[in-house]
């Protein structure tokens, strides 16, 4: 028998993962042994830590300390100096002043005896439709209990191993695995009402989530604050301040940046005239388009094309 039933609308998380982009680079593999306390800089950007092995804490500047164990996913907001503390008082510190990056994956060993605590670290950069980052206005660290689902162990194990070798495809395969882990920590967020996501709360507004999917499905219409407050029936004074405490940017802002990112894509991947990638992208002439797009990445069309 033909079933009739209409299809379950997506959820805002399936909404959300269909836009996702995922970058991210494991950069070290740290070791704590009793007794030790390991601190880290600020990262430029969000950093990852994954409890590989052992109990501790995630401690602060602010004060702020929280329990973490294994398969425990911690998601650090860019600038937030951070230590990572096995779980007996600590005597003994080490500071590293610097993130070490690339590959293959760094050793960052506290202590001298066989490892009390093991954690896995990384830079993350997550963005919803090309331009909105995930993690870019994280009020506070993002600490997550994933012991309980038993893929995710694996995922970051192969997460490790695929930074060590380096082969062909290396970062598009990354990128798949990370977006597993990131649906294992967004069920888990979205289970707990957590509110730490701001922006992704936000989208469950219909009025801001219609006007993020105009903007992101052409970037180069005349949208105006008027005609996307109009869109979604608010006023504009309204719409800009939903708009604005949401996403922490006004409206003609991030139009702007979805704009600029869509023509670094079509820079990077084909020989389109700079004129007709600023045509396509919304911009009214060649000049204001090279300005736009030197002032957001430092280097003009050209030369961004060229390197």
């Amino acid at each position: 028998m033909l079933d009739t039933r209409k299809p379950e609308a997506p959820s805002i998380l399936d909404r959300y993962l269909a836009n996702l982009s995922v970058e991210v680079e494991p950069f070290a593999l740290c070791m704590l042994e009793y007794g030790w306390r390991l601190t880290l800089p600020g990262p430029p950007c969000a950093m990852l830590h994954f409890v590989v092995q052992g109990e501790g804490w995630l401690s602060c500047p602010d004060g702020s300390h929280s329990r973490i164990g294994p398969n425990w996913l911690i998601v650090i907001p860019t600038g937030t100096v951070h230590s990572l503390e096995t779980p007996e008082d600590y005597q003994h510190e080490l500071k590293i002043d610097c993130t070490p990056s690339g590959p293959p994956v760094h050793h960052i060993v506290a202590g001298e005896s066989p490892a009390e605590m093991v954690v896995g670290c990384g830079t993350l950069n997550v963005r919803y439709g090309e331009s909105i980052g995930l993690f870019d206005h994280l009020a506070q660290v993002l600490v997550v209990d994933l012991s309980k689902v038993r893929e995710v162990p694996l995922l970051f194990q192969s997460l490790i191993q695929e930074q060590a070798q380096g082969a062909p495809g290396t970062p598009v395969l990354q990128g798949a695995i990370m977006t597993q882990l990131l649906v294992h920590m967004l069920r888990t967020l979205a289970a707990q009402s957590n509110e730490n996501l701001a922006w992704l709360s936000a989208l469950k507004d219909p009025r801001l989530s219609r006007a993020i999917d105009q903007i992101l499905a052409d970037p180069a219409a005349p949208h105006t604050v008027e005609s996307l407050a109009e869109s979604v029936n608010m006023s504009r004074s309204a719409f800009a301040k939903h708009f604005q405490d949401a996403f922490f940017k006004p409206p003609m802002k991030l139009v702007n940046q979805v704009r600029l990112e869509r023509a670094a894509k079509l820079l990077s991947g084909g020989a389109l005239p700079v004129e007709h990638v600023a045509q396509r992208c919304g911009f009214s002439s060649r000049s204001h388009f090279s300005k736009a797009f030197k002032s957001h990445t430092g280097m003009s069309p050209a030369e961004f094309r060229g390197h």
